[in-house]
């Protein structure tokens, strides 16, 4: 069916506005773009006719706005969220041209003098000072989004910035796709039993049913044996316990070289991202794209931020260094590997941690059962924050993997839901995240739209007739985006722009994801799901005793690694030039002499898969992870304080920072809760590096 042919009173996406959901299980490739062009064009009748106001105040200026954000959200956000999921040939040129439309909309909405004007009047009027605090903020953060957004920018450099930001999104989504197609194009299919040794029981299973399943294999006519992939379930576990050193070595250059070569190359699409990014940061009177993007963040400028990371460094490399050393050692005695190399990391860390600790991931899976797992984590918020989690099983989904769950209070009231979609498939973007479906607002007719979220992770789905069996790190990614999850659905804020997540400030948005992953090395809390799939059993102290042992297990390397992600991001967004003499490959060999402890071989090119600054939201801001556990660790050290279970203590965290959105100042509310300002010392200690 042609595009221009779709009924725009039968289009399931326009339908999907009012409708308490989105209408997943009918929005077809051909609905997307008669739906947001038809939207647009309301939308730009709507914004001239208020840019002509005289007077503009909330109700007559502000409160449409919203209603344009709300109704353009609701179109446009369930199509980036099937592009995610289920990602198909039909629907992705379709989303790309989507992609260009929207931005064209941003980059015109934000540039708009005469709306930058009214919204300007609205904050000088004699009654602004008697806004609810949450309006207020929704106000003057639309006016600094504004300057950031060039709408004080005139003549040839408005339209300059424009086509930069229309052009930086179709760098975005290409290089997002780049990642996917190449991660997607590589299979290793195995028959021989002696290139499986050391993979674990469940591993195998796994990777026998992803055989049975590869629609390449069936294409070519091969069938059995066991299939190793560069989705995350697939290549960690293998690179763990894979005795086969050669085909570690292939599966680490396949996985370190996505999207390096051919069309696929995502080299090209970082240097241009990084000219334009610093163009258009120049533009707006910054001294360089990482200043424009601390704008709106907790950190201060690059120093502080610098600074920050290279103070965690100096805490951790000369403990990352002694790590190393053993693990070299260990390598070299134990596993014959004189040279250890970036391929026998893994493996090595793995055995070395085995022999200290007498213990590994595979061995506590049977004891983290998907429905163990997810029951206890609701268990856990329920006891902490009052509120009741129940599976509805009449919503439109996108997959049948997808689950959607009702969150009600203490009084029985519905206060949001969320969809849960577990598992790796193909279309299906890697990593693990949470997203808004709908945002929590009091409507203009008095109504209260509830929120609801995303939370996606790509861990294996059971096989055969075993329930889908978890590592523990897993089961942390879970708890992480679950914390993300209420985040956005415990909000009590009415108004949209600063409701949930939204107007949170980016290095702040990590702290509930990352203060929920605590809960996953208490006992008392492992107790609620830790059961053997099989027998039942809890998980005994013994294997308990040596999980908590374990936990800090290289630690040291790994917060270094960490720190060479961020440290890499802020000074590629600084001090990177792209006409310059330094490529992006040697400014991140510089971070890497700086901070590491280990440099990957040189065919390594990490930075061209690094889609959380290329093509995500963490450009210039991915220290942020850092930065929200700094708060995040001294929050929970208030739980250790008052009890690790203590509803009041929950209750005082949900009021102050869980409910507040971007309402209020992060660390005015951080100080509310928790009494003074930030400390790394609760983050040092629980990384075992504390003095």
């Amino acid at each position: 069916m042609n595009s221009s042919t779709v009924e725009l009173n039968s289009n399931p996406i326009l339908k999907g506005i009012s409708a308490e959901l989105p209408l997943f299980d009918q929005i077809k490739p051909e609905h997307v773009l008669p739906a947001i062009d038809a939207e647009l064009t309301q939308a730009r009748k709507i914004v001239a006719q208020l840019t002509q106001i005289d007077d503009p105040d909330w109700d007559s200026l502000m409160l449409p706005l919203e209603v344009i954000e709300e109704r353009l959200g609701r179109i446009w956000g369930p199509v980036g969220h099937l592009n995610a999921v289920c990602d198909s040939d039909e629907l992705r040129p379709i989303y790309q041209q989507g992609v260009a439309k929207m931005t064209e909309w941003g980059s015109e909405l934000g540039q708009n003098e005469e709306l930058y004007a009214a919204i300007r009047k609205v904050s000088e009027r004699d009654d602004f000072a008697f806004l609810s605090e949450e309006r207020r903020q929704v106000v003057n953060h639309a006016l600094r989004d504004f300057k950031l957004s060039g709408a004080e920018l005139v003549g040839d450099d408005k339209t300059r910035f424009t086509e930069i930001q229309m052009r930086l999104s179709e760098l975005a989504t290409d290089f997002s796709q780049h990642v996917m197609d190449a991660t997607r194009a590589f299979e290793l299919h195995l028959t021989d039993q002696a290139d499986v040794a050391g993979l674990p029981e469940s591993v195998l299973a796994s990777a026998a049913q992803r055989a049975t399943q590869s629609e390449k294999l069936k294409e070519s006519g091969k069938d059995g044996g066991w299939l190793i992939t560069l989705d995350a379930p697939s290549y960690i576990p293998f690179m763990q316990f894979a005795e086969n050193r050669n085909l570690r070595e292939t599966m680490y250059r396949e996985y370190v070289t996505r999207a390096s070569s051919g069309e696929l190359d995502n080299g090209p699409l970082i240097n241009e991202t990084l000219a334009l990014r610093n163009e258009a940061a120049l533009l707006l009177g910054f001294e360089h794209y990482a200043e424009s993007s601390l704008a709106s963040k907790m950190a201060s400028d690059v120093d502080e931020v610098t600074g920050f990371l290279r103070e965690l460094a100096d805490k951790s490399k000369s403990i990352a260094q002694k790590e190393f050393a053993e693990l070299q050692l260990f390598a070299d005695t134990e596993l014959s590997i004189d040279e250890l190399q970036a391929w026998d990391i893994a493996f090595a860390s793995e055995k070395l941690r085995l022999k200290t600790y007498a213990i590994s991931q595979e061995e506590l899976k049977p004891y983290f059962p998907e429905q163990n797992v997810i029951n206890g984590m609701f268990g856990l918020v329920e006891k902490l924050y009052g509120i009741a989690i129940r599976e509805r099983d009449d919503a439109p989904i996108w997959h049948e993997s997808a689950r959607y769950f009702e969150v009600f209070d203490t009084n029985s009231t519905q206060i949001s839901a969320f969809y849960l979609d577990p598992y790796a498939r193909a279309h299906k973007r890697g990593g693990a995240w949470m997203d808004e479906c709908i945002v929590r607002w009091k409507r203009p007719d008095d109504s209260l739209q509830l929120p609801v979220a995303y939370l996606v992770c790509n861990f294996d789905a059971p096989v055969g007739d075993k329930p889908a069996l978890w590592t523990h790190d897993e089961v942390t990614t879970l708890f992480h985006e679950f914390g993300h999850g209420l985040h956005h659905m415990l909000t009590t804020v009415s108004e949209l722009g600063v409701s949930g997540i939204r107007g949170v400030p980016w290095d702040a948005v990590e702290l509930p994801s990352q203060f929920m992953e605590n809960f996953c090395w208490e006992r008392q809390v492992i107790d609620l799901f830790a059961k053997h799939f099989e027998t039942g059993e809890t998980l005994p102290d013994t294997l308990f005793d040596k999980m908590l042992a374990a936990k800090n297990f290289q630690s040291a390397i790994i917060m270094l690694r960490q720190i060479e992600f961020a440290l890499f991001d802020v000074l590629v967004h600084s001090q990177f030039d792209a006409d310059g003499d330094q490529s992006v490959q040697g400014l991140l060999d510089q971070v890497r002499d700086e901070v590491s402890v280990f440099s990957p071989p040189a065919f390594n090119r990490f930075q061209n898969s690094f889609s959380h600054i290329f093509a995500g939201g963490y450009a210039a801001g991915y220290y942020s992870y850092k930065w929200a556990e700094v708060l995040s660790a001294d929050v929970y050290a208030t739980f250790e304080e008052e009890g690790v279970l203590n509803a009041d203590t929950a209750a005082r965290l949900r009021n102050e920072l869980l409910s507040i959105g971007g309402s209020r100042e992060i660390m005015d509310a951080f100080v509310a809760f928790r009494g003074r300002k930030p400390s790394v010392d609760a983050l040092l200690r629980h990384c075992g590096l504390s003095d």
